[in-house]
């Protein structure tokens, strides 16, 4: 077959992948805007120059021969391929856009990350973003996510990583919690409170403090105890403003308790360490080609979170 007539149905092989996936001319022609008799023409006129069958017909569906389904076996990746690089060409001239499909962690999701994701979609209005709220960490390549928010103490050397803000862990509780059961003054004296804590092994939950001062470093750890323990901080936090207990929390979720003056600190002086994570990271998998709305997204929450959530403390 002469090369000239090949490159002139590069139009009709895809016509063909694309009714492949949809099943129906109807369906296929819908999916490329086209009419029905259009799509049918093109199919018959491939079929004309291949001599062979590509379809079978049937009044209810449309399936492809051993030769069709060669066919389309054979050059769907090229296709996919030429979509992929068009995409990108197209992402490199213009603004931001296209989905991203992000996963964070559910209880700074929903206290911290939603709201800026407002503010960034007003932003980059021509971006969509799919928000998987988990506090198990996904497989970025293998789920197909564009980035990762990860509360740990490193970020992982197999990805490409930004440290978004520091952390701190903060111990709280109400005032009217604290006037019934006594403010404790030293980390010995949590022993005689209701400590909510996040359950970490079957051993009795133990929470270590340290103290820094001009006269050196202090350390202790405090075997606690309590009516609650979950492993989500914003139940901790919710189950402390309704005057249950203390609570050990990371600053992104005591935050907003402590500026409107909900909750105050306990053992200010204190600092719990060994009980969560110190950074926040975006990950994103490596690859040649970062789309814009990736970009974009990781640079605004660097900029939006760089001050971290110690205002409140």
């Amino acid at each position: 077959m002469e090369q000239q007539k090949i490159e002139q149905l590069w139009g009709h092989l895809h016509w063909l992948t694309v009714l492949s996936q949809q099943g129906s001319f109807t369906a296929a022609a819908d999916r490329l805007g086209v009419s029905k008799a259009a799509m049918s023409q093109r199919v018959a006129e491939l079929e004309r120059v291949a001599g062979v069958a590509l379809v079978r017909r049937t009044t209810r569906s449309v399936r492809l021969t051993e030769a069709g389904q060669r066919l389309v076996d054979d050059t769907r990746g090229a296709f996919e391929q030429i979509a992929q690089s068009f995409a990108q060409v197209r992402d490199l001239a213009g603004t931001p856009r296209g989905l991203v499909r992000v996963t964070a962690p559910v209880a700074f999701a929903r206290q911290q990350l939603v709201p800026l994701l407002a503010d960034f979609l007003r932003q980059y209005p021509e971006v969509r973003i799919e928000l998987d709220l988990s506090d198990r960490l996904a497989s970025l390549a293998t789920e197909g996510f564009d980035l990762a928010i990860r509360h740990s103490a490193t970020a992982p050397d197999t990805h490409v990583a930004w440290t978004l803000c520091e952390t701190q862990s903060v111990l709280v509780a109400t005032r009217a919690y604290l006037s019934r059961m006594g403010s404790p003054q030293q980390p010995q004296e949590l022993l005689g409170h209701n400590c909510l804590h996040y359950p970490r092994s079957q051993d009795r939950p133990a929470w270590t403090l340290e103290k820094r001062d001009p006269a050196g470093q202090e350390r202790v750890t405090v075997q606690i105890s309590g009516s609650l323990a979950a492993n989500n901080s914003e139940a901790l936090r919710d189950a402390a403003l309704a005057g249950l207990g203390i609570a050990l929390l990371p600053d992104f979720s005591a935050q907003a308790g402590l500026q409107g003056g909900e909750l105050v600190r306990v053992l200010p002086d204190w600092t719990p360490v060994d009980s969560f994570a110190g950074q926040l990271h975006a990950i994103r998998p490596y690859s040649a080609h970062v789309p814009r709305a990736v970009s974009a997204l990781v640079a605004f929450l660097r900029e939006r979170l760089a001050p971290g959530f110690g205002a409140g403390l």
